[in-house]
Order: C-alpha cells, then structure tokens, then sequence
C-alpha cells in the first residue's frame, strides 16, 4: 500500500508507523505503539544487565620472610574472593637484598598454590614486575 494510506491507517488506529527496512524497494513498515517498543527494549537492556557480574581482581600482598601463620590468614582471605567469584593477584614485595633470592618467592607461591588449588587455577605463571613477583590466581568454573 502507499505511504500515505499506510500513515492514514496508522493514526486511525491512534499507533505509530514505523520503518522496519528504510532501504528496501519497496520500504518495509509496521504498525506500533514506538513509545511501548522502546519502553520494551530498554527494560530487556536494563535486565540483561542485571544479569552480568563484573569481575574484580582482588589483591593479596606477601614477603619473602613471610611466618607460616601469616601465611594462613593470608591464604583465608585469597579463598574468600576465590568463592566470592573475584580473581586474586597474589604479590611479593622484595626490598634490598631480598632482591637477590628470588627462588624463596617461587617455593612460597608453589605452596600457596597447593593449598589454593581446590577453590582456583592459577591463570598467570609467577613473573617479576619491576621488585615485585606476581601471580594471577582464577576462581574454578563450576560447569
């Protein structure tokens, strides 16, 4: 039908013509109520929103002469945001000489690693960053 018949239908019926194709020959129309559809639309965006978690990395700070207890409360708190969902950066900072005995840091990762397996997969490897060695802990997927 014309465009003009199609706009005269549209009002008689108090609702909104809309183009759905502007490009195809001949256009593609609809007969709506536009405000409701965007209404729509933008309650689907705003619940598909809802539905993403965002996922922060947390941050769990240790020294090369670190004590077995501290160690604990230190692991504790790296399995609370494991469960929470978040990633953990697991850091050792080396101060002066510290800097020169690296591998401690590697034997106090592998055991944190250990004892973190069961609730997270290490996603990055230890690596130095600058005086500091880091490494990226991931919570397990549950599939």
């Amino acid at each position: 039908m014309s465009a003009k018949e199609a706009q005269n239908l549209a009002t008689s019926k108090k609702m909104d013509l809309v183009k759905i194709n502007p490009t195809a020959k001949p256009p593609v129309c609809k007969i709506m109520d536009y405000s409701k559809f965007k209404y729509d639309q933008a309650k689907r965006v705003k619940e598909a929103k809802k539905k993403q978690k965002t996922v922060s990395v947390k941050e769990v700070r240790l020294s090369p002469s670190i004590g077995d207890h501290d160690l604990d409360v230190k692991l504790k708190n790296c399995i609370k945001f494991l469960k929470a969902g978040d990633r953990v950066k697991v850091s050792i900072r080396f101060r002066g000489r510290e800097l020169g005995h690296t591998e401690i840091a590697h034997k106090i990762f592998q055991s944190f690693t250990e004892k973190v397996a069961e609730y997270g997969d290490v996603e990055k490897r230890a690596k130095m960053e600058g005086r500091s060695m880091v490494l990226t802990i991931a919570p397990k997927t549950t599939n």
